[in-house]
């Protein structure tokens, strides 16, 4: 019982600072309007105090579960910008209802120490002097039947306030959806801002992928092939004069050619690896474990074939993490994961290393967030210090 109440009286008392900040607010909101006559002051009142709203807003936004979509991507303008936005005048009209919600919330939590009050009602008859003025709701306790009355009426009150902050939660979530959800209009801005990123992303992640590929082919294969071909010039000219030197020179070669086919084999197996291409995702990911120094356990449920990008991103999601476990988390055992369920497919990276993983400081999983941004896809990492680590990307596919 104690489980369930504590954390709704909780709620109730962050209600009821809610709503109290909300009635202030609503306060500095209605002078800055009527400042707005006055433009040198109006402005700057009216867009902080917008501003403000804003974050309460917010707060309150993310309190709900699940949370509601902030419909705000930039901070309050001039007042021209802010008084035709509608989203200002919904958030004006949840001030006004959430500062009205304050009362009623300070009345339920204010049920319990009442319903206290009442249970010890008969101890406080006996201690206090029969002169003291004891009542218990509007109830002069005068005699020890009524302080028994008292202790029916506080059990009822305490049953009261163990039920009803359901319902207030419940009205305070409809309320606070119907207000700070995000309209048609904002839904689609933040669609058009959230495309606009993505497709930014994938253009900057193709064009890091573009200049890797440049770099290793500079700095690997066509390095080799410069060398091999000096070689076989040298051993060209040595051939008659000094045929060991040249015979030499043109093991080198052969060496160099190896080398080079192999670097060049390694590229094409990071652009799009022949395994993902020949066998699909589920055999490029037991490529994948199988290759790895550390013991990889492989759960793979996937019946189908994906279409190629999101086969080759899923693939360089698996790799990237699998990459990063073994390079830095100095894991002793990993979980791999492909999980398709139906319109996406979930992945899954876990190992026992010693965590800390940080998507700010690490460029491997701003990449995966990158890759996977340009199909609306979605990554979470858990990584506390000491570990374990779970990387887990959402990948959207259809049905």
């Amino acid at each position: 019982m104690m489980r369930r109440a504590l954390p709704d009286l909780r709620h109730m008392l962050v209600s009821t600072g809610v709503g109290l900040a909300a009635l202030g607010l609503l306060m500095l909101t209605l002078f800055a309007l009527i400042l707005c006559v006055v433009p040198p002051v109006g402005g700057p009142a009216l867009a902080n105090t917008a501003g403000l709203a804003r974050r309460l807003a917010d707060w309150q936004r993310r309190r709900m579960r699940p949370a509601i979509l902030s419909p705000y991507t930039a901070a309050p303008g001039r007042i021209r910008d802010i008084l035709p936005d509608p989203t200002f005048w919904r958030d004006t009209a949840w001030l006004l209802a959430g500062g009205a919600c304050a009362f009623p919330a300070m009345l339920v939590w204010g049920l319990w120490p009442s319903g206290v009050q009442g249970l010890v009602t008969p101890i406080l008859y006996r201690l206090l002097p029969a002169s003291a003025d004891l009542t218990f709701q509007a109830l002069p306790i005068t005699t020890a039947t009524r302080s028994y009355i008292a202790v029916g009426m506080g059990a009822v009150i305490l049953v009261a306030a163990y039920f009803l902050p359901r319902w207030y939660r419940r009205g305070e979530a409809l309320l606070s959806r119907w207000l700070l959800s995000p309209g048609a209009a904002a839904r689609l801005s933040a669609r058009v801002e959230q495309l606009v990123e993505t497709r930014t992303a994938a253009v900057d992640a193709s064009a890091a992928e573009l200049r890797r590929i440049e770099r290793d082919l500079h700095d690997g294969a066509q390095a080799r092939l410069v060398a091999l071909t000096m070689n076989l010039g040298m051993a060209e000219d040595m051939f008659d004069t000094d045929p060991a030197a040249a015979k030499a020179m043109l093991a080198d070669a052969r060496a160099g050619a190896h080398s080079a086919i192999s670097e060049l084999r390694d590229l094409v197996r990071g652009i799009h690896p022949p395994m993902l291409a020949d066998r699909g995702l589920a055999g490029a990911a037991g490529a994948l474990a199988a290759a790895s120094p550390v013991p990889v356990e492989l759960e793979v449920r996937l019946e189908r074939r994906l279409s190629a990008p999101v086969e080759s991103a899923a693939y360089f999601v698996l790799a990237e993490a699998l990459a990063n476990a073994i390079k830095h988390a100095g894991a002793a055992r990993i979980r791999m994961s492909v999980v398709d369920e139906a319109v996406h497919i979930r992945l899954r990276v876990q190992d026992d290393g010693r965590g800390g993983a940080d998507r700010s400081r690490g460029t491997g999983l701003r990449g995966i967030e990158r890759r996977l941004a340009a199909f609306d896809g979605s990554v979470t990492v858990s990584s506390p210090p000491g570990g374990p680590t779970e990387i887990e990307a959402v990948l959207p596919c259809g049905s």
